[in-house]
């Protein structure tokens, strides 16, 4: 993808994931992008009140020269919650990797849905 192309990236889907290990939960947050095929992912926060306080950048409207910040509080609100353990979370993160349709995508939701 080159740079005009990244700029262009909107997110569509939020989703949040709390992956339990054996005694702590890690939180990632990944944002997709369906019609460029796009996926972004901020990884490693041990504490949820951390996650929600960090600001990620969002472009508002389609080939916007400028990126607005949210907290992730307000980006949580219509994030899909997911809570996996380490094997779930392997097979989700095989599967956002590959090429995937809608239909594989929605059944794979179905199952992990809170």
């Amino acid at each position: 993808m080159n740079q005009r192309q990244a700029q262009k990236i909107i997110p569509a889907t939020w989703i949040m994931i709390e992956k339990q290990n054996n005694s702590t939960s890690d939180y990632i947050l990944y944002a997709i992008d369906w019609k460029r095929k796009a996926r972004w992912s901020w990884e490693g926060w041990n504490d949820l009140a951390d996650l929600l306080q960090f600001n990620i950048p969002v472009r508002r409207k389609l080939g916007s020269p400028n990126y607005s910040s949210q907290p992730c509080a307000k980006i949580a609100k219509k994030a899909i919650v997911l809570r996996m353990n380490e094997e779930q979370y392997d097979g989700f993160e095989t599967l956002l990797y590959k090429p995937f349709s809608k239909k594989k995508w929605n059944s794979f939701l179905k199952e992990y849905r809170q």
